[in-house]
């Protein structure tokens, strides 16, 4: 089971313009900005070839995942659906790593959704469409299941699928002028339940149903009053904030961090469907921890803890 939003990649600016206005032109490739060594998930070539649809940097204790095709605001195509999950195996496995940032590669936008370039070919009907759902909800789940926090930071527009790929994320920072929405209504989309639960559980039935029905675009503000993301700061604080954020949150105990995610995950299911086993293993074997010995001798000694991840 998946939990994709099908809905289109289109620049916010046009999304109160007609459909036919809303088809993205592809002009050249930007590079990423400086900063880090970035290695690459998933196959899908830059347009000047220059590099791949998604990016990953190693900034111990933080690990990036970036996505790099700026020349469609950061529409997500079939191999960037994939690249995500490459990606979130590649940091899960670094164990220097502790909290996992997405982000898109430029200010400009964080996605935009999904590739409306790839409808003709890959979503024309109602059975291509199931064939390519597992894509995004491979994607969405990579990063949801991850047993390390995922913070997304967001910045110009998130739109349709970008809203997903954010709810699927831990904590959700954006920068104020950031537009959300989901616009899908105006192309004659349908959800399935799985794509529309978490949009439900975190702004609530009543606000799911203003921004599906409505297919309107609204700002961070309002985001933010509805519970759609965490915190809201000023464009130029957006990295720093978030970089601070996550490296606070990296020097917890991992085991706690992935136990509290798994408990949340296994909470929100009907009851009949909580893997309850599961979350008590998880919690003894936190009790049964070198961590939990270092954090109660560290709080003893009036000192930081220094935890392992065992």
């Amino acid at each position: 089971m998946c939990s994709n939003f099908e809905n289109s990649g289109w620049d916010a600016m046009a999304a109160e313009a007609p459909i036919e206005a809303l088809t993205m032109s592809i002009s050249e490739s930007e590079k990423m900005a400086a900063g880090g060594s970035a290695k690459t998930s998933g196959d899908d070539k830059m347009s000047d070839g220059s590099g791949k649809s998604i990016l990953t940097r190693h900034e111990a204790p933080l690990g990036w995942l970036i996505v790099n095709r700026p020349q469609v605001k950061n529409a997500l195509n079939h191999e960037a659906w994939r690249g995500i999950v490459a990606a979130m195996e590649e940091l899960n496995a670094d164990p220097d790593v502790r909290v996992i940032i997405m982000r898109g590669v430029t200010a400009d936008s964080f996605i935009s959704g999904a590739d409306i370039s790839e409808f003709p070919s890959h979503r024309a009907n109602a059975e291509q469409a199931r064939a390519y759902r597992d894509a995004p909800g491979n994607a969405t789940n990579a990063l949801s299941h991850s047993p390390k926090p995922v913070v997304a930071m967001i910045a110009g527009i998130c739109i349709g699928g970008g809203l997903q790929v954010a709810l699927s994320c831990d904590v959700r920072i954006a920068a104020r002028g950031t537009r959300f929405g989901i616009p899908a209504a105006r192309l004659g989309l349908a959800y399935p339940l799985e794509g529309v639960l978490s949009l439900s559980q975190i702004a609530g039935p009543a606000n799911a149903r203003d921004i599906l029905m409505s297919a309107r675009i609204f700002d961070a503000e309002e985001a933010f009053a509805m519970g759609l993301i965490n915190r809201l700061v000023d464009p130029a604080e957006l990295e720093a904030n978030v970089r601070d954020y996550a490296t606070r949150m990296a020097a917890n105990a991992p085991l706690t961090m992935a136990a509290a995610k798994a408990t949340i995950r296994e909470g929100l299911k009907d009851g009949v469907e909580r893997d309850l086993k599961k979350i008590a293993t998880m919690v003894s074997q936190c009790f049964d921890s070198e961590d939990y010995r270092e954090g109660v001798k560290a709080f003893l000694e009036k000192r930081r803890p220094n935890f392992q991840g065992r």
